[in-house]
């Protein structure tokens, strides 16, 4: 085999890597709204907005809000701004999906895709009007705030992203997956 051969060979495999890389972060995504969106339907059926269900005593419980600004209702007044930033973040991540390779990056790109495409649908179709919905949230940590399922996803997977970025995977001494 020539060094030409060697590097088609190389280039089909990164393609084809790059490929199903996609394809799970897509999927992950997709699965991510899914439980998402299926959860805040849940907690808007059988939660009330008046009380707190505690599950692990005052650490951890249900109570259903409606938050109309960013992580701890912070700027309420501005949710137009906020689905402009998702929409931002969910391209960006896209962006950044097409190049990645490898399983590890799939699913932690899938998992912020998923999330950030969670709120984002509460902005777009929630009330009080398109584009400046409030975000459901029903899991309450403490008396810190109280999140959503998207939230969880988000959380994880820029933790998943800081773990592949310390801990890349090498073969033969060459970085085996990444962002190229």
């Amino acid at each position: 085999m020539t060094a030409q051969d060697a590097v088609v060979e190389r280039n089909r495999g990164s393609a084809a890597s790059r490929r199903r890389a996609l394809g799970l972060a897509l999927v992950v995504a997709v699965l991510a709204l899914a439980v998402d969106q299926g959860s805040k339907v849940l907690a808007v059926a059988q939660l009330t907005s008046v009380g707190r269900i505690p599950l692990i005593g005052d650490l951890f419980g249900l109570s259903l809000v409606y938050n109309p600004g960013a992580a701890f209702s912070l700027g309420s007044g501005a949710a137009w701004i906020f689905t402009v930033v998702g929409i931002l973040a969910a391209g960006t991540v896209v962006v950044f999906a097409v190049r990645l390779r490898g399983a590890r990056w799939g699913i932690a790109l899938g998992l912020v895709l998923g999330g950030a495409l969670g709120n984002l649908v509460d902005r777009l179709l929630n009330p009080p009007s398109f584009g400046q919905g409030d975000v459901t949230d029903f899991l309450a940590y403490g008396n810190l705030f109280v999140g959503n399922i998207a939230d969880v996803f988000v959380v994880i997977g820029v933790g998943v992203v800081c773990l592949n970025l310390l801990t890349p995977t090498r073969v033969g001494g060459a970085r085996a997956e990444g962002i190229s």
